[in-house]
């Protein structure tokens, strides 16, 4: 996946993340948990594209 359509996607499980949890009125309600796991491997996922492409970019002005 790319890096635009995870923070999209990074940012609707954001806004239904909080959505629930007002909802709920818990942030330990199970469908709450649930969410912010999904978006924790959201940001890990992100982590490493942008890890990439910094190693990408040193590497590049490396050969310069």
């Amino acid at each position: 996946m790319d890096k635009k359509h995870l923070l999209k996607q990074l940012q609707s499980l954001r806004l239904k993340l909080h959505e629930i949890a007002e909802a709920r009125g818990s942030l330990t309600d199970p469908d709450v948990l649930a969410i912010s796991e999904e978006a924790d491997q959201l940001i890990v996922a992100l982590q490493h594209i942008q890890r990439n492409e910094l190693t990408d970019l040193s590497i590049r002005r490396d050969d310069l």
